[in-house]
């Protein structure tokens, strides 16, 4: 039995809103998808079930993600190792556009939470790492961020990217704790930052305190601007795009881009006044988890469901 067969595996099989991204990409037997972040790939499991002749075209950047894609083998699927912000060059490469409806869903998996080494999660004592993609030598890790940006850069990244309340407060203690020694592991950090967090709510703090790590390191809202830009190029009209967003910043970029057909600001308008935006919002609020689906993946609790429709006018 593969990993994507296991009914209780909690690392890899709890897709969120499974039954909601399902009807809202709209999918048949014949059409052409992306589901853009793999992940554990229960999403893109269960989107391959429902083609014929149709296939699915998965991108993730993560080496385990990679080897999960393996269960998935077949003729209808095709696993892409990158980065979602290169989606319109891959799918070229592939002669697979245009794309019948496209899936994102932006949180980071159970299975990555769950591994002490990647540094995703408060639960453990583990490297400050953090890279969606941990091969990338290239890439700063958490650790490289704490330890070489100003209080200045600090300051702004974990108010803007995390919303932490005491911003100012929490990036001069960690310039301060590093001149005794380097940030390295997570235990490091919290220890250093304890002064700092807040009374009675340790662990929202410190998951706000991680958001903002991870966005900075993965460069994620400027990531999910470009790719949400690509999608008006590679979706037919009429093809879905949706998105599912767990935390503010990403729903906002969401909302805005189907709504205005711009991250930030109003829709442009021509001399007469009209508006030609790229999506038509399907779902004028968004989707959010059932109570009964919340009590069994406290992960579903954040999540926000968006839905677009490609429309006929030129990207």
């Amino acid at each position: 039995m593969s990993p994507l067969d296991r009914p209780n595996d909690s690392a890899y099989h709890r897709p969120v809103m499974l039954a909601e991204c399902l009807e809202a990409l709209a999918i048949q037997p014949g059409g052409r998808y992306a589901d853009v972040t793999f992940g554990g790939g229960g999403h893109s499991a269960r989107i391959v079930e429902q083609l014929a002749d149709g296939h699915l075209y998965s991108f993730d950047q993560d080496e385990a993600a990679e080897r999960q894609a393996q269960a998935l083998a077949r003729p209808q699927f095709t696993f892409i190792r990158a980065n979602f912000r290169d989606l319109t060059s891959e799918l070229a490469q592939r002669d697979a556009l245009p794309l019948d409806g496209l899936l994102a869903d932006l949180g980071v998996s159970s299975h990555q939470f769950d591994t002490a080494e990647r540094g995703f999660s408060t639960r453990f004592d583990g490297p400050l790492d953090m890279r969606m993609n941990p091969d990338d030598a290239a890439a700063p890790t958490a650790a490289d961020v704490l330890n070489t940006y100003d209080e200045a850069a600090l300051h702004r990244i974990v108010g803007m990217y995390g919303e932490v309340t005491n911003a100012r407060t929490l990036a001069a203690t960690v310039v301060q704790a590093r001149r005794q020694r380097s940030l390295h592991t997570i235990q490091e950090l919290k220890q250093a930052i304890q002064p700092v967090t807040a009374r009675g709510k340790e662990n929202k703090y410190l998951a706000q305190v991680f958001q903002a790590l991870r966005i900075e390191v993965n460069d994620e809202l400027t990531a999910l601007q470009e790719m949400l830009t690509q999608t008006a190029q590679v979706l037919r009209p009429g093809g879905r795009l949706v998105v599912m967003s767990y935390h503010s910043l990403e729903d906002r970029l969401v909302k805005n881009f189907l709504s205005q057909g711009k991250f930030f600001g109003q829709a442009e308008k021509d001399l007469y006044g009209r508006t030609s935006l790229p999506f038509e919002a399907i779902t004028r609020k968004p989707i959010e988890a059932s109570a009964d689906e919340v009590a069994q993946n406290s992960r579903a609790r954040s999540a926000k469901l968006r839905v677009g429709a490609r429309t006929s006018i030129p990207a």
